[in-house]
């Protein structure tokens, strides 16, 4: 079990990564061109603090594990990305985008499963 939420830990980090640099560097009309129509409902500013939180959770769910520092922020940023997926999923229900919904809710299971992982059975304490 250590080794799958190794795995998906991993898996979520390049995902928020990629996503959250791409936030960073796009403009709002970029993003929402290229498939992020959700986002035009969002400021730019919005935009970029949603990417820096991205980025934020991808640190936090691999950094504190690796270097031994403070682990108990692993599970931290698995329920931070939670909350984030949540207000997507319903960003996106509101636009009815089902699919994008779906892969959004998806995203919060897996952070959801890290997290219960991570501060239960299976933390970096026990």
């Amino acid at each position: 079990m250590n080794l799958a939420l190794w795995i998906i830990a991993g898996l979520l980090a390049v995902i928020f990564l990629a996503s959250g640099v791409m936030k960073l560097l796009q403009s709002k009309e970029k993003l929402v061109a290229s498939g992020y129509a959700v986002l035009d409902d969002f400021s730019p500013g919005v935009i970029k603090a949603i990417g820096v939180l991205e980025i934020l959770a991808a640190v936090g769910l691999i950094l504190p594990a690796v270097l031994d520092i403070a682990p108990v922020l692993v599970p931290l940023a698995a329920v931070g990305l939670v909350l984030l997926m949540a207000g997507a999923a319903i960003a996106c229900l509101r636009r009815r985008d089902a699919k994008t919904a779906v892969v959004n809710v998806v995203l919060l299971v897996l952070a959801a499963v890290v997290a219960w992982g991570r501060f239960g059975p299976h933390s970096f304490t026990s």
